[in-house]
């Protein structure tokens, strides 16, 4: 067991084995990470709202039941995306338009979460609505990188990234619309697991109209991310989409002990947007990831980009529409910032007949790009085409479509597997060597197949282990 000091340096099922054994209580654990986050959240802007005493109150409330009381994540601290409903908790969505939003329900995914014996310590920051590939509100200022806190963490799940990279918590609940899971972990050097559609309930607030979004873990390890997948995984009554689960008896924790066997794996570095040029460390991060699967055995062929630039119009179209998905009063409208009231106002502009368009083109574009990677296991491609920016290269004070160009290099290669469905991972494999600055490399799954994204992830993690870079910000 480790020193106390240590405890936030553990993974999160480490931390919940040292439950378990009674090595550390849920309450000791609890208010050690607690303290580190009244350190540091200020500086990097983790956390929206914080919620210490209830945190506590939770954490007290386990403590009663008896040891190795059933929950795979028993005492664990974690953290929720403030897009999502957490009953008593003020949930802003990142918007000074809801600065005194308080739900009076749970999603179904906050309530499996502490249904799992996981402790919230409360809402990580993000940009309003979600809109964004950086994190940064009116609220609680920009989530700041740990590796360089003059950098954006990305988004929109930026300060869940923040808050598992500096070790607030081992393991937190993101979602992902656009590549709002795998930007943050690609910028931050985690592990981060965007789910296949329907794997994890929307409800029971009501479902986004395109079917892009959707929930899912940010973690420091393979296990820790499959670990909170086996907790959201499952679906809810009255849900829009399902995914295939699981063959009876089998978790996706199991899948992280399990070689994944001899794979075909397709291989793309060129987006499918027009005027997009990737970074060369970008490319050194993919080369490299390609160099490690043939090392292990796996088959790695180059392929074309199975996409058209056309997906980037029917994406931005779909986006507008979706950002309308919050009713604001007209009244409130002028607290919104800048790049939120372009996308509505760009929204309201889309008739409905364009909207169709667009969703069908999707679909269309979709179909073509999954029957084009067909034969492979498994796709491989850049997470990013640039590295980390500046906090002030995303400043919305000039014309919003300048921020939204300088955007688009950070969703180039995620958001297509949004219109896919596919589920999709960001792996940390490597770092700059001028700054040691992280750089993800995305892996794509056949759709609903996770399962072989995490035995090919845990694979790649045993084989160049990332924990270690850890050891100067834990």
């Amino acid at each position: 067991m480790s020193t106390p000091t240590a405890l936030h340096a553990l993974t999160a099922l480490e931390q919940a084995d040292a439950v378990r054994t009674g090595d550390i209580s849920p309450v000791e654990l609890v208010r050690h990470h607690l303290a580190r986050a009244e350190e540091l959240d200020e500086r990097y802007g983790a956390f929206l709202t914080r919620t210490p005493e209830a945190a506590l109150d939770a954490a007290a409330g386990l403590e009663k039941a008896p040891r190795g009381t059933a929950g795979v994540l028993r005492g664990v601290p974690t953290a929720v995306k403030d897009l999502v409903e957490t009953a008593g908790v003020v949930t802003t969505y990142g918007s000074k338009a809801f600065a005194a939003h308080v739900p009076d329900v749970d999603a179904h995914s906050v309530r499996r979460m502490r249904e799992a014996g996981s402790v919230n310590l409360g809402k990580t920051n993000t940009p309003e609505f979600g809109c964004c590939c950086y994190t940064d509100n009116d609220l609680a200022g920009p989530a700041r990188n740990p590796w360089d806190p003059s950098l954006s963490a990305g988004g929109s799940s930026g300060g869940a990234a923040v808050a598992v990279t500096l070790g607030l918590v081992p393991v937190a609940h993101a979602s992902d619309g656009g590549g709002s899971i795998r930007i943050p972990a690609g910028l931050c050097g985690l592990f981060g697991l965007k789910l296949a559609r329907g794997r994890v309930s929307s409800g029971p607030a009501g479902a986004e109209v395109t079917g892009l979004a959707v929930q899912g873990p940010l973690a420091r390890s393979v296990r820790d991310a499959a670990a909170l997948l086996d907790v959201l995984a499952g679906p809810e009554p009255g849900d829009p989409y399902w995914a295939p689960p699981l063959p009876p008896g089998e978790i996706f924790l199991q899948h992280a002990e399990r070689e994944p066997g001899t794979l075909r794996i397709g291989r793309y570095a060129s987006p499918a947007a027009d005027g997009i040029d990737v970074d060369p460390e970008c490319v050194a991060a993919w080369e490299h990831a390609s160099r490690l699967l043939e090392s292990l055995g796996h088959e790695v062929e180059d392929i074309p980009t199975p996409f058209g630039p056309e997906i980037g119009d029917h994406f931005v179209t779909a986006w507008g529409v979706q950002s309308l998905g919050r009713t604001v009063a007209p009244a409130q409208e002028t607290l919104l910032r800048p790049v939120t009231r372009a996308w509505r106002e760009y929204g309201r502009q889309v008739t409905g007949e364009q909207f169709a368009a667009a969703v069908n083109g999707m679909h269309r574009a979709a179909r073509r790009g999954v029957e084009a990677t067909r034969s492979y296991d498994v796709v491989l491609t850049p997470t990013l085409a640039t590295l980390a920016q500046p906090v002030e290269h995303f400043d919305e004070s000039g014309d919003p479509l300048v921020n939204l160009r300088r955007q688009s290099p950070f969703s180039a290669f995620t958001s297509p597997y949004n219109m896919t469905g596919q589920p999709a991972v960001s792996l940390p494999l490597y770092w700059t060597a001028e700054h040691g600055l992280p750089v993800g490399v995305q892996l794509v799954g056949r759709p609903a197949d996770e399962a072989t994204l995490i035995s090919l992830s845990a694979q790649l993690e045993a084989a160049a282990p990332w924990r270690d870079r850890y050891a100067a910000l834990l």
